[in-house]
């Protein structure tokens, strides 16, 4: 029996022209779009939208036209170029605000990163039972809304109601958590304590994708508990460690709640004491110039500074995976 193979149709540059869809994959296809649409038309809305809003408007400040020599007229949006980020980027507040904020990304990101992982390896172990249990627990604080969870902690670091500052003055430790020299060790605590559990989960799932038979391999070979997390486990979560990190870094870049938060319970914390909280202060005409046309400057400066830090982070670790 001899079969024959039908030629392929080309196409009028000598290409393969590619099959046609028949109409039931052509249903399927317009299902497809259907079903993704309501999530595209909310993305647009909540997401995509927003952005070329915040560069619009970014273009614009709100100025006082009419009236007299006794004042009057009204606020009017005004095009003016570049100015607010001329503004932005030339303003000593706000680098201060930057300034802080990367001291603070140097010393919580690497802490939180380590703790989460550090946990997870615990789980994935041998040594913990009921693992559902604790990986819940660890989980809880980020199901706590961020505003929520800085609210918590500044009342037990007020010195007057709270049990552990008279704990620790109980035995002879005198702390202020709102010192100049302590508050953003105070607010890199909240991000911790929030925080730590979220990356715990993306590590412990990485770690549970690792076949058990790398395992079963090295215990035949002699490795023991520890050479085994060093050797097979912790090259493994590499991928998961950059996911982490990125995700870290750009969240903290944006440090709001947290200082925002404890500015009620500490006057030294000012409205421009990073740069979210310059933006906010400066949309609500509280800081001059006011207006969403600098906050919306403001913001996009952040968004660069971010993106710069994350690829930075992402070249630097491809470099060293590489060598």
């Amino acid at each position: 029996m001899t079969t024959t193979t039908k030629p392929a149709m080309k196409g009028s540059a000598g290409q393969t022209a590619k099959p046609k869809r028949t109409d039931a994959e052509k249903r399927e296809s317009r299902i497809g779009w259907a079903f993704m649409a309501p999530f595209g038309v909310l993305f647009a809305l909540v997401f995509i939208l927003p952005i070329f809003w915040a560069i619009y408007s970014s273009f614009f400040r709100q100025v006082s036209e009419g009236g007299g020599a006794y004042g009057g007229g009204e606020l009017v949006n005004k095009f003016v170029g570049l100015q607010n980020f001329q503004y932005a980027i030339t303003s000593s507040a706000f680098w201060t605000g930057v300034g802080r904020v990367l001291i603070y990304t140097v010393i919580q990101v690497p802490i939180m990163i380590i703790s989460a992982l550090a946990l997870a390896l615990l789980l994935d172990s041998f040594i913990v039972k009921r693992v559902t249990a604790f990986r819940l627990g660890y989980f809880l604080p980020y199901a706590i809304p961020g505003v929520v969870a800085s609210i918590i902690w500044v009342y037990l670091y007020n010195g007057q109601i709270s049990p552990i500052v008279k704990g620790l003055a109980a035995i002879g430790i005198n702390v202020d958590f709102f010192a100049t020299n302590v508050v953003l060790g105070s607010m890199a605590n909240i991000t911790t304590w929030t925080f730590t559990g979220y990356n715990m989960l993306i590590f412990l799932a990485a770690l549970q994708a690792i076949p058990h038979d790398l395992y079963e391999a090295a215990r035949i070979d002699g490795a023991n508990g520890f050479q085994i997390a060093m050797r097979i486990k912790l090259p493994n979560v590499r991928a998961a460690a950059l996911l982490a990190m990125l995700l870290s870094i750009v969240g903290t870049i944006q440090l709001f709640n947290e200082p925002q938060v404890m500015s009620t319970a500490d006057s030294g914390i000012g409205k421009a004491y990073t740069p979210m909280m310059m933006a906010l202060s400066t949309s609500q005409g509280t800081l001059t110039p006011g207006g969403d046309g600098p906050a919306s400057a403001i913001a996009i400066v952040m968004a660069l500074i971010a993106g710069v830090l994350a690829a930075l982070y992402a070249l630097v670790e491809r470099k060293v995976n590489e060598q």
